[in-house]
């Protein structure tokens, strides 16, 4: 079987280009009213090309471009804005997340955030939970959103909602974060997991 590039090549890129160029065209078209006939008509192209531009389905010419700018009035710069937008990342050298102080936190229970999406309309928030101490009590988290843990040390039995389930290394576990969650029972110290939770922005 070919080896796959996880991060994609030219051709990826190429694709997310076409398909932001086409958003953008319908985009300025509908604001103007106009039917893909009447624009076509007015860039001097087909029917059919433009429906393909529009669909990201083709590479348009940079004369292509042109046409269309003059059209519906917009520079040719106008079609690449959404493909420019800000493109986040975040690095964190190892050991130096930011130590969050969450409801329920107390000493040995620690939870390092190792990044954040500062823009967008979904947050994320992906944290290193370290657990080194045994405790009776263990802190119960209900939120909004989607969480995601990924055993990496230890062994802890960990509660969402009526279930448990006995996680060791490698073991994974997605679920609905608005029903009660947290550690139940430390079986092995130190305990440490990624836990990834992922919410919808308020507007």
């Amino acid at each position: 079987m070919p080896f796959q590039n996880p991060h994609g090549h030219g051709e990826a890129q190429g694709k997310l280009l076409e398909q932001a160029i086409g958003r953008a065209v319908k985009e300025f078209r509908e604001k103007l009213g106009l039917t893909i006939a009447e624009l076509a008509k007015a860039a001097e192209m087909s029917a059919g090309m433009l429906s393909k531009i529009e669909n990201g389905a083709t590479s348009p010419s940079l004369a292509s471009l042109q046409s269309l700018g003059r059209a519906l009035q917009v520079p040719v710069t106008a079609f690449f804005k959404s493909y420019e937008e800000i493109r986040d990342a975040t690095f964190v050298k190892a050991g130096k997340g930011l130590t969050i102080e969450r409801r329920g936190t107390r000493a040995g229970h620690q939870y390092e955030l190792l990044g954040h999406s500062p823009h967008g309309s979904v947050m994320v928030e992906p944290y290193l939970i370290t657990l080194t101490h045994e405790s009776d009590v263990f802190p119960t988290f209900q939120h909004a959103g989607l969480e995601f843990l990924y055993m990496l040390e230890g062994n802890v039995v960990y509660r969402h909602g009526e279930k448990t389930y006995d996680m060791h290394p490698g073991d994974a576990l997605f679920f609905d974060a608005e029903a009660p969650h947290g550690p139940e029972e430390l079986r092995k110290l130190p305990i440490r997991y990624l836990s990834v939770i992922s919410y919808r922005r308020e507007d």
